[in-house]
């Protein structure tokens, strides 16, 4: 940099003709800015994560996340409304207006590098005061017209960079606004997913209460048989009404929670829940295999991490904006225009006038307040550092959190699968007991009851591998990834 201020330095000398040196080696040293350039804060991120030791490695064409992470599962539905989402949801549109209102004040910043031009025509007329004399006496003055048109034109020159510093800063936080924007989306992406499948979940529960209120109901027109007959006692009939009747208290609570999810998905796809409803239907998605990749890799896909990232390098653009407090403001003011009695004769050259110079400011004493600010800006850059890290720690602890879940959750659900075969075969045979007149009708409950649980808990087991998944898709930043960020170039 020394090399290449020596050259222009140099150059302009030679060329400049008109404007004095000492005005003209301030504007040269614009190209240097004080405060520290910005450097990416490391992070150590482990080789590989723990939870993917034994975990099925993704094919080669599986890579990546595709674009539409959603259509994984396999259900059109799930895929329309998370369509919906990006186009209205209030949360993300309210994280979009954030991005925009970031994005203008990059604009602001840069208006910093081009001077101020402003206009003012005014006229006027002015009569003077009674001039007195020694006799006591005096004569009124006549009134004067004053016509004036002036043009006014003002240029801070960034000599210490305080405006380039301040145009990074806008830069970096309009890139942390459009980091936070796909958070938003993923976030309400990923919930609605969730949602989608607990309430498929709960239609599926559903469809099996119904199914087993229609056997209990069987079992109660048989026992109510038998006592009619006097083959069995009243208790075995009270059993079965007792049973059928807290099933159907158990479907009526799968009815609540259907209902509060039917409504968590209207307002992510920001509609009323009067106006927003799902016909039943019962879970058929399976859980899709998600391409893990390295932990290094967070530190690109995840939009949150990158959106930390980006207030690490505005808070480093902050600290050169206070340093630049330290050094003098130069500023090249111009005026021109014209002054007449008449207008008629206001644009004439006799009437018209000009100026042009430099005016160079500077703070001499001020009480320490901009150290103070310089060290709230360090304290400031080094807050977003350590939140940069926890965020992409918090990252890893998502991703191993997701994978172990996955990966336990597979052999719970073998086993529980294996539980539900079990149990619907002891209820088989208990019933044929029963029937056969070898146990009692508390027998055929019990197992009835288990086999109700282990099919129930298989379901739950599913929900929550689905929900996994698409938090492991969360985890991993979906199909996202930090080159996406927009950039805006300087303009200059």
């Amino acid at each position: 940099m020394e090399h290449r201020l020596k050259h222009t330095i140099k150059h302009t000398i030679k060329h400049t003709t008109r404007l004095p040196l000492m005005l003209a080696l301030p504007l040269l040293l614009s190209a240097c800015a004080v405060g520290p350039n910005y450097v990416r804060p490391t992070v150590e991120a482990p080789a590989a994560f723990k939870e993917l030791d034994g975990w099925k490695r993704a094919q080669p064409q599986d890579a990546v996340i595709g674009s539409a992470w959603w259509q994984a599962y396999g259900d059109p539905l799930l895929d329309s409304l998370v369509a919906q989402v990006s186009i209205s949801n209030q949360n993300l549109a309210q994280a979009e207006a954030r991005y925009r209102q970031a994005r203008a004040l990059i604009q602001s910043a840069s208006a910093g590098y081009y001077p101020t031009i402003g206009a003012n025509l005014s006229s006027t007329r002015s009569k003077s005061g009674i001039a007195g004399n020694s006799s006591g006496s005096g004569n009124q003055g006549g009134a004067t017209n004053s016509n004036r048109l002036t043009l006014d034109a003002s240029w801070e020159l960034d000599v210490w960079g305080r405006v380039q510093r301040t145009f990074e800063a806008d830069r970096a936080s309009a890139q942390a606004s459009a980091g936070d924007l796909e958070a938003t989306r993923l976030s309400a992406q990923a919930q609605l997913a969730q949602s989608y499948f607990g309430l498929r979940s709960l239609d599926t529960q559903q469809g099996l209460l119904d199914r087993t209120l229609l056997d209990y109901q069987r079992s109660v027109q048989l026992t109510q048989n038998q006592y009619d007959a006097g083959i069995v006692a009243k208790s075995n009939l009270i059993l079965a009404q007792t049973q059928l009747t807290t099933t159907r208290a158990q479907a009526l609570e799968l009815g609540v929670q259907r209902a509060q999810l039917e409504h968590a998905i209207a307002l992510l796809i920001g509609k009323a829940p009067a106006d927003f409803s799902i016909a039943r239907a019962e879970l058929a998605a399976v859980v899709p295999r998600i391409p893990v990749g390295l932990p290094s890799d967070l530190l690109e896909r995840r939009p949150d991490v990158a959106a930390a990232e980006r207030r690490v390098e505005a808070a480093n653009a902050q600290i050169g904006v206070a340093r630049a407090a330290y050094f003098p403001r130069l500023t090249l003011g111009a005026s021109g225009g014209a002054q007449s009695s008449t207008i008629a004769n206001l644009l004439t050259l006799p009437n018209r006038f000009w100026s042009l110079g430099p005016q160079l400011a500077a703070t001499l004493f001020d009480g320490g307040a901009r150290r103070s600010q310089i060290e709230q800006a360090s304290a400031a850059y080094d807050g977003t550092v350590a939140a940069y890290r926890q965020t992409v720690l918090i990252g890893f602890q998502e991703v191993e959190d997701n994978l172990a879940a996955l990966r336990i959750l597979e052999q719970e659900a073998a086993i529980q699968d294996q539980a539900v075969q079990l149990a619907r075969r002891s209820v088989e045979l208990t019933t044929n007991q029963y029937k056969a007149g070898i146990v009692t009708y508390l027998n055929v409950i019990q197992v009835q009851a288990t086999a109700l649980s282990n099919e129930r808990a298989a379901l739950d087991v599913l929900n929550r591998r689905l929900a996994a998944s698409v938090l492991l898709v969360k985890a991993l930043g979906g199909s996202w990834r930090a080159d996406a960020l927009p950039g805006t170039a300087t303009p200059h």
